[in-house]
């Protein structure tokens, strides 16, 4: 007799099962948008270090091999290419979802933004003065360039 007076005691009903589950959607509903924002700020921060990934490789590779590294940088198709004539050394850096290539410094009066802009790192030349701004979803922009002083790339914030 005990035992059936127990069975019927066991589990859960549904209005607990209904609250837990509302308990849960307010959490997420809460923590979603800084999920979301930290996402965001992820893929500009992974895109930044990609193209400075790529700038200090090709003047490294300038350097090295003693030859042009030419870069490329296709605001229209949001990527920048590394090239030499030499076979071999090709690297395409392409933006991830929600980050886009909004300027590339120095601006030029009367040029159409939306072609390629070309720039030839030489081996042992001065360093180009080459500035590349991103933006995502969220209008935070970073601005990657070569400090012309160290020939390193950086990264910088900006400011709205």
């Amino acid at each position: 007799m005990k035992h059936a007076a127990r069975s019927s005691q066991s589990g859960i009903t549904l209005m607990e099962m209904l609250i837990v589950i509302t308990i849960i959607a307010v959490m997420v509903g809460v923590a979603f948008p800084s999920i979301a924002s930290g996402v965001e700020t992820l893929r500009l921060r992974s895109a930044s270090d990609l193209i400075v990934s790529g700038m200090n490789s090709a003047l490294n590779r300038a350097e090295r091999w003693q030859m042009p590294v030419e870069m490329r940088i296709e605001r229209g198709n949001n990527r920048i290419l590394f090239a030499t004539v030499a076979p071999g050394y090709a690297r395409e850096v392409t933006m991830p979802e929600g980050v886009t290539i909004e300027r590339v410094l120095p601006v030029i009066p009367n040029l159409n933004e939306n072609l390629p802009r070309h720039f030839l790192i030489h081996p042992g030349g001065t360093v180009p003065r080459i500035g590349i701004e991103l933006k995502n979803r969220k209008n935070t922009r970073r601005l990657v360039s070569i400090d012309p002083i160290t020939g390193v790339a950086q990264v910088a914030e900006v400011m709205p």
